[in-house]
């Protein structure tokens, strides 16, 4: 059995929850053979994991390294590309026009593994088509009056989102995309071009990050309306081309089913961890702490935890807050933020980024109360972990974590730092209430999310996927067929 796994800033390149899940993914499985294609930023990124024996190949997509310096198309190719650019376009701006979305991707992908989509992107021609498309009157970007100064900026973070169609995508297996967005284009075109079966798992809302990624960003309107069409028609054509959805959670699953994904190609497999790995974590810290881990990114909103934890401060003097974790790479500049609102806020030493730990079991124990204040999650491992070291919760109300949770913990609004601080509040003053949520909490783990139970649940889905014709285009025989038909003839 042979799997690609499809990844976007994670394994094998950083660490981090999904690349957790992606490594034991793979070390559970010492008889299918992965290969990896890693959407990176340059390129150089070096392996952040050791990777078993069974990972024949890490091929990498880098989105930021130097652009392809090919010519751009002449002659009947150029215009080949301009009419199809044109249509693509429109497919994003116009849900009119959005049957054509999939049309021109999949074309685009002859054009980048020939080298000559990145140096047609930037074309002036290519230019000038974008700004007669997005300025008719009819589209909502005509009245924000576009300049050429956008053009360039739409430009490039589109030449940049499509440079994965450029790696040659696996021809046989599964392949699974383990995010939705740019780490599912090779997987696209393999379903596309090889009726290879396409395996999408979500643990976060890739679309939805996009959104609120974008809110704040520093482009007009025209941009972000081009930018972001395009990621909500790459969702909904990697949920409609997909075997299968596997979603973290089943609120990831209400965005797929919106998406366009048919209800019976959903199955909800949840995280797990090993309790093993993970046993109750001990006696709590004599000083009441509240303890967090996990990647200091904006999107962990750690301002609301600092803010929350300041007005702990004012009821409990003696508290702490301990953060473990490092920094995502372009995410240093919001860490010296959060560091100078601690200071701003007069927390002086009670607040400490502790950079990352050695042993992870080591950040939940830390603390009495183990927090988590994210604006998007899928199915948070780092909060099964602390549930299976029998550590009391307080987490924000985003993706699975009310799943996750369930009685065993406290849950808050995301962004309001006065009823997470109330919350761990009451949990500081109940050491009774808080011992009982730990138990509960590891028995919850034990009950329902092992790591085993995950494994397991993927080991079915490849063999099922490479053995089921109904997951193929008509008149296609399965994997399995192929190759037997294939020793048949020679």
């Amino acid at each position: 059995m042979r799997v690609t796994l499809l990844t976007e800033g994670t394994y094998p390149h950083a660490h981090g929850g999904v690349s957790v899940w992606c490594d034991q993914l793979v070390q559970g499985m010492p008889d299918v053979e992965f290969d990896i294609i890693a959407v990176t930023g340059t390129g150089a990124e070096p392996l952040a994991w050791e990777l078993p024996p069974q990972v024949r190949s890490v091929t990498t997509a880098p989105l930021w390294g130097p652009a392809d310096e090919g010519k751009p198309p002449r002659g009947r190719t150029l215009r080949r590309f301009l009419d199809a650019y044109e249509r693509f376009l429109h497919s994003i701006l116009d849900p009119v026009y959005a049957s054509h979305f999939a049309t021109e991707l999949y074309g685009f992908a002859d054009f980048a593994r020939r080298g000559l989509l990145s140096p047609a992107l930037r074309s002036e021609p290519a230019l000038r088509t974008l700004q007669q498309v997005w300025t008719r009157a009819y589209l909502s970007t005509a009245a924000a009056q576009p300049t050429l100064h956008d053009a360039l900026h739409a430009t490039d973070l589109l030449e940049h989102a499509l440079r994965p169609l450029s790696v040659e995508p696996p021809h046989d297996g599964v392949a699974h995309a383990v995010s939705g967005g740019l780490a599912a284009l090779p997987g696209l075109i393999a379903s596309q071009q090889f009726a290879v079966p396409f395996l999408l798992t979500e643990h976060g809302i890739y679309l939805r990050e996009r959104y609120l990624g974008y809110r704040t960003g520093p482009y007009r309107w025209p941009v972000k309306a081009l930018v972001l069409g395009f990621y909500r028609m790459l969702a909904e054509e990697s949920y409609s081309r997909a075997a299968l959805v596997t979603p973290g959670n089943r609120y990831n699953r209400r965005w797929e089913e919106r998406g366009g994904t048919p209800p019976d190609n959903i199955r909800t497999v949840y995280n797990g961890v090993d309790p093993d790995l993970f046993p109750a974590a001990g006696p709590e810290p004599s000083v009441p702490t509240l303890s967090w881990a996990g990647r200091v990114d904006p999107i962990k909103d750690l301002e609301t935890l600092i803010r929350a934890f300041a007005l702990v401060k004012a009821e409990i003097p003696d508290a702490r807050l301990r953060m473990f974790g490092g920094t995502a790479r372009g995410a240093e500049g919001y860490r010296d933020g959060c560091v100078a609102l601690a200071a701003e806020l007069g927390l002086g030493d009670s607040v400490v980024f502790e950079g990352r730990v050695e042993e992870i079991q080591d950040a939940y124990a830390a603390g009495n109360i183990v927090m988590l204040s994210s604006i998007s999650e899928g199915f948070p491992f780092t909060l099964i972990e602390a549930m299976s070291s029998g550590r009391a919760t307080v987490s924000t109300d985003v993706g699975g974590v009310r799943e996750a949770v369930g009685e065993t913990g406290l849950v808050v609004p995301p962004r309001e730092p006065e009823p997470m601080a109330r919350a761990a509040l009451e949990l500081l003053r109940d050491p009774a209430r808080r011992a009982a949520m730990g138990e509960a909490a590891r028995l919850r783990v034990i009950e329902q999310f092992t790591l085993r139970q995950n494994i397991d649940g993927f080991r079915n889905i490849y063999t099922e996927l490479l053995g089921e014709p109904r997951w193929l285009p008509h008149g296609v025989a399965p994997v399995a067929e192929r190759a037997t038909a294939a020793e048949g003839a020679a």
